[in-house]
């Protein structure tokens, strides 16, 4: 599935807008901006190194990703939801990039573990009813699993800095 998010706030627990999962490719909810964790500046087309901090900013809503120990609707694990204004929010938003190598490789499956709660990001087989019918829960898991691992589908390719080029191809300098 997709991450998805829209102006839909969940009915129980933090009351903030829901995240979830979908499999419709041409949804124009399901785009999110990576930047760079709380407070934190990123510039723009800097590879982002395994282990590396960031915030997933949803593009339709400005909101961004996040995590705090309410308890998910449907499965009872935490929740996850979207949260902040324009961009700006805390740092429950902020998420560590797991994967093998160094650096996230758009192609390659990685994991995101939320960085104050260690839950992974993670959607399994539950589904809501209304108003969003036949979306997938998302929530934090507190365990590493194949519900966890997640991918880039579509997006826009930054050209890496020189620094990246260097590193890459000159390694033994």
């Amino acid at each position: 599935v997709r991450l998805h998010s829209h102006d839909v706030r969940y009915g129980s627990g933090s009351g903030q807008q829901s995240v979830t999962g979908v499999s419709a490719a041409d949804d124009g909810n399901s785009y999110w901006r990576v930047r760079g964790r709380t407070a934190a500046v990123c510039q723009r087309g800097t590879p982002v190194r395994c282990g590396q901090a960031i915030r997933l900013t949803h593009l339709g809503t400005g909101r961004n990703l996040h995590s705090h120990r309410f308890t998910s609707p449907l499965s009872g694990n935490q929740e996850v939801s979207a949260f902040g204004e324009a961009g700006e929010g805390d740092y429950l938003d902020d998420w560590t990039v797991v994967c093998s190598g160094t650096y996230w490789v758009r192609d390659d499956e990685v994991r995101f573990q939320h960085t104050s709660t260690d839950v992974f990001l993670s959607v399994t087989g539950e589904q809501y009813g209304r108003p969003i019918h036949g979306q997938k829960e998302v929530h934090g898991m507190a365990t590493s699993s194949q519900n966890n691992y997640w991918k880039v589908m579509e997006g826009i390719f930054m050209q890496p800095s020189e620094t990246f080029q260097m590193e890459q191809y000159h390694a033994e300098l």
